[in-house]
């Protein structure tokens, strides 16, 4: 029987086949708060079952040692030909060394050679680029990973975590130059992250970029074990212990963001299903999304978030949602509005023309 999880989606303006949702691998030799080496194997073995065959990974994850697992649990079982294996680059490496960080032609070499080595594979089918570095020429980067897809040694390449100018500067000079372009964005979003709504969704849509959710639980908040002055797994959880970091990313303990848990809560209750369930539905429903990276410490939590595509959530659970936790008005957004769109058309109704016939 074909399950939502084997209705494969081309990743992108791509002929890269992939499932609706990634198996993020940050957990896999994590001793801060993944998952030991069996459990991570058992992960994997679930996730491919229930029909995944998206696996993302980083240089950076756990010291490398996401990658070396990932490639071990690959080989035993010879299933390379039948998996998307992607890894990404840009974090340092070498303290001290600038050269071993950034997006610049000499680190993505080097970074390349060493997730290869311990993936153990001759290439990978995508190659992230993990953030933008504010100094390498999008020429550069572009070029560079042109190469690499001519060379054989990467199928495809995309972004994560770039100003939607970026991307699209990329995409166009490739376009021009009749190279590789890329195919996807990674991006925060979820139920109290959703600013990529303004620029990077629309972008994405217009380029023909898959967007690729990171976080859609914002880092366990969302999953349900979180709650007003309650603290959970002893106060070891991953937000708790990096909350008063200096990373944004981790600093999910907001009232805006605990007015969200308490709509997604309501919605939970009236569907019957769990937190992260309803959750991950939401973000993976949303325009322009096409593959939704899930996470897990255990086989257990892994069951829970695969189920998040047995159901729909009906519109008017859907809209109370998308009201309490919508983006705050901002400049200059506000111009593209119906208020104000509607003195641009004279208050007449024009639709934009799609590709297939009339809207």
């Amino acid at each position: 029987m074909t399950t939502r999880m084997q209705e494969y989606i081309t990743l992108g303006r791509s002929g890269l086949r992939v499932s609706p949702l990634c198996l993020g691998t940050m957990t896999f030799g994590n001793e801060r708060w993944g998952s030991e080496d069996r459990e991570s194997r058992a992960i994997f073995d679930r996730y491919l079952e229930a029909g995944g065959n998206f696996l993302d990974t980083a240089d950076s994850y756990a010291l490398g040692r996401s990658e070396e697992l990932l490639g071990r649990f690959v080989a035993e079982r010879s299933l390379r030909d039948r998996l998307v294996i992607a890894t990404k680059f840009t974090f340092n490496a070498e303290e001290g060394n600038p050269n071993a960080g950034g997006n610049g032609r000499k680190n993505i070499y080097r970074a390349l050679h060493g997730s290869l080595k311990r993936l153990g594979m001759e290439y990978v089918d995508l190659y992230w680029l993990h953030a933008w570095d504010r100094l390498t020429p999008v020429e550069e980067v572009v070029g560079t990973l042109n190469d690499l897809i001519r060379a054989g040694r990467i199928r495809y390449y995309a972004f994560s975590d770039v100003p939607a100018w970026y991307a699209a500067r990329a995409a166009s000079l490739a376009e021009c130059h009749g190279l590789s372009k890329p195919i996807a964005l990674q991006l925060e979003y979820s139920l109290v992250e959703r600013t990529i709504e303004r620029e990077h969704v629309p972008a994405a849509q217009e380029l023909g970029l898959a967007i690729c959710p990171w976080s859609p639980l914002a880092s366990g908040f969302l999953s349900g074990k979180y709650g007003r002055g309650r603290s959970t797994q002893g106060g070891n959880s991953r937000l708790e212990v990096l909350k008063n970091t200096n990373n944004p990313v981790f600093a999910k303990f907001t009232e805006r963001n605990w007015k969200t848990l308490e709509a997604l809560e309501s919605v939970a209750g009236k569907l019957a299903r769990s937190m992260a369930q309803v959750a991950l539905n939401w973000v993976a429903t949303q325009p322009g999304v096409t593959s939704t990276l899930v996470g897990a410490t255990s086989r257990q939590q892994l069951d829970d978030n695969l189920t998040c595509l047995d159901f729909a959530i009906p519109a008017e659970l859907r809209r109370s949602l998308d009201e309490a936790t919508a983006l705050e008005p901002a400049h200059p957004y506000m111009f593209f509005e119906d208020v104000l769109q509607g003195r641009i058309r004279g208050g007449v109704t024009v639709h934009k023309w799609q590709s297939g016939g009339h809207p």
